[in-house]
């Protein structure tokens, strides 16, 4: 969505680093990320930095941008009230107010493709936040001794992450087991294998489901703080949220609102459902609510009562009861207020991310995480008793796709793969990452789409659009309409994703083989042809190929690319076991990945084999054989 907005605003008056900020500032208060917000939320965002924007001129600019009345504000609009403002004295006024406001400090030239002097903005609480969050999560790990405990008050993390290691450890944390340790140098690092350990944290970030399309390891050797910060925040943000989805944690069924559906309930955000958790235990002490993780949330009386829920009670075994001390409520400076209750989350180990200012200020991003960590902690969630569920959890190759999407960027970002896509938005800019032309203006139906009004109808328009435009690339979708991809048709809808992400893969191998059309058939005989001359003597006949699973072919690939660059001594050979089969798959993933290969596929994959995932693999050692990736 915002790749669209990119060409648009480009015509006016916005430079690629304003559209940046700009960006920012619309996600600061857009936290469902439905790429809208209300008008009521405009003139709060002015509130909330302390600028006292008179209501009349609110209203102005929400009649002056709200073109469709639709009463909500896209980031197009945004970037139009931006725009008009740029240059008077409410513009510079806001600038002033929001830095102020976030603990926002002005760095110069951060950006690979930013020109020199450029400034760009990082949040000294986000700094001090990650900081202390790395301290506590990889205080025992031996690798990481000699750089810790980072100092959350200098730039020291920014420094720490040159090397690699530290983050290739936080991908772990976050998703256990996608880096394998062997694959990391951890020793006498030089220039080379910094490179390949930043290689190998950068491919495992995007194979997680990071967008790192801007971030290259240079950036993270000079320690680019905003970069840092962003790839830091995502990384986090995937291991907060891991758990916070129906299909993992069949409690969050009680959540459930009279009439709604499990399916409806599947299709929320974690952002949302953790709103309708903190307001489930909230209806248990009174009538408060809260809509935001800002705004809502700077008195501390909602984290006081919330704590008092969730505490354990000493009913479960081994568990001590907690008794939460709410006294601090009565305390009338917020700042030491806030201090009193994170004082009561330490005692529930969950004191993490915010300090009192943070709780003060709004920071929605730290307030947020704040209470992602509640909740994996302590939900105080029961399943439901009275209902059977047949809930199936996220498949491998189900992952592997909503990974691979979100990775380039997609707005919404996907959580759950087919209720992200019955509008077709994000399909759409699929299309234009795999080069095929989406005639925006006259085809696509925009949201939001409110089902009173045709929005039912919209989507489903929007879908066989969809459909329409893979036939036109050339796709194998016989069988397959808008109406299976609406309804969420697991089948049909993975069939379309899944040669989207085909087609993705294959244009990295664009132009090779003297203008042959690059398919199975070239991959093999290219594969076939540098084990060969390399001196291998292991060799494919398709992507099915029971050799493959053993992960020698891809291993030996690896080192026929980059000469000794694997260790043939921890690599099984011989009759194997199902266990020693996924032990070198987990090697040769990431080996793949710090040579400089983008895989998406998982070890299971190689294990079974999964053709698919298996050709996607080869094709990108291919690109990366022909120096093409």
């Amino acid at each position: 969505f915002f790749a669209i907005l990119l060409g648009v605003s480009m015509s006016g008056n916005i430079t690629n680093e304003e559209l940046e900020e700009i960006k920012e500032g619309f996600e600061k208060i857009d936290l469902n990320s439905n790429g809208y917000i209300n008008t009521s939320e405009l003139g709060e965002l002015f509130r909330e930095i302390g600028f006292q924007m008179p209501g009349y001129k609110i209203r102005e600019i929400i009649q002056s941008v709200d073109l469709d009345k639709d009463g909500q504000i896209n980031f197009n609009e945004f970037i139009t009230i931006f725009t008009d403002l740029k240059n008077d004295d409410v513009a510079q006024s806001f600038k002033k107010a929001l830095n102020k406001k976030e603990g926002i400090l002005a760095i110069g030239g951060t950006s690979e493709i930013s020109s020199e002097g450029t400034q760009h903005s990082i949040s000294e609480a986000e700094r001090f936040a990650f900081a202390n969050w790395i301290n506590s999560s990889l205080e025992k790990d031996p690798d990481c001794q000699q750089f810790l405990p980072i100092n959350p008050n200098t730039d020291a993390l920014f420094k720490v992450v040159g090397d690699g290691i530290l983050l290739c450890k936080m991908i772990n944390i976050s998703v256990p087991d996608t880096i394998d340790e062997r694959a990391i140098n951890k020793k006498k690092l030089t220039t080379f294998t910094t490179q390949e350990n930043l290689n190998l944290a950068l491919n495992s970030a995007s194979a997680i489901g990071c967008q790192v399309v801007n971030i290259g390891a240079q950036d993270l050797k000079e320690g680019k703080p905003h970069l840092v910060l962003g790839l830091l925040w995502q990384i986090i943000r995937i291991g907060l949220f891991a758990h916070i989805e129906l299909s993992r944690n069949e409690a969050i069924a009680a959540l459930l609102k009279e009439g709604e559906s499990l399916e409806e309930l599947m299709k929320l955000s974690p952002e949302e459902l953790l709103l309708r958790w903190v307001n489930f235990h909230l209806e248990k002490v009174g009538n408060r609510r809260i809509s935001n993780f800002s705004g809502d949330v700077k008195d501390s009386e909602v984290y006081f009562h919330l704590l008092q829920q969730i505490a354990p009670t000493g009913s479960e075994e081994d568990v001590p009861r907690i008794e939460i001390d709410t006294s601090g409520l009565y305390e009338k400076d917020l700042t030491q207020r806030a201090e009193l209750m994170l004082k009561q989350a330490d005692r529930l180990d969950c004191r993490q991310f915010v300090t009192p200012a943070d709780v003060v200020s709004g920071n929605a991003k730290l307030n947020m995480a704040f209470v992602a960590t509640l909740f994996n902690k302590y939900p105080a969630l029961t399943k439901p008793e009275d209902q059977e569920w047949n809930l199936q959890s996220e498949t491998r190759e189900e992952r592997t796709f909503r990974n691979w999407m979100n990775s380039l960027g997609v707005n919404p970002y996907v959580h759950h793969i087919y209720g992200d896509l019955m509008d077709a938005m994000v399909l759409f800019q699929l299309y234009d990452k795999i080069k095929v032309p989406v005639d925006w203006d006259n085809r696509v139906n925009k949201p939001p789409f409110k089902m009173q009004g045709g929005g039912r109808m919209k989507q489903i328009e929007n879908c066989n659009y969809a459909v329409e435009l893979g036939m036109s690339a050339g796709f194998s979708l016989v069988g397959i309409g808008g109406q299976d991809i609406y309804s969420g048709n697991q089948t049909l809808t993975l069939a379309l994703v899944w040669q989207l992400m085909k087609r993705y893969t294959l244009n990295i191998l664009e132009d090779l083989g003297d203008g042959e059309a690059a398919g199975d058939d070239l991959i093999i005989q290219w594969v076939n042809k540098t084990l060969a001359e390399a001196g291998k003597t292991s060799s494919i006949k398709t992507f099915k190929d029971k050799e493959i699973t053993s992960s020698l072919p891809v291993l030996d690939l690896i080192d026929a690319i980059q000469p000794g660059s694997v260790n043939f001594e921890l690599v099984k050979t011989g009759s194997l076991s199902d266990e020693d089969k996924l032990d070198n798959a987990k090697y040769a993933v990431s080996m793949a990945r710090k040579i400089g290969t983008k895989v998406y596929a998982l070890p299971e994959d190689l294990v079974e084999p999964n053709s698919k995932m298996v050709m996607t693999i080869f094709a990108c050692l291919m690109g990366r054989g022909m120096k093409r990736v």
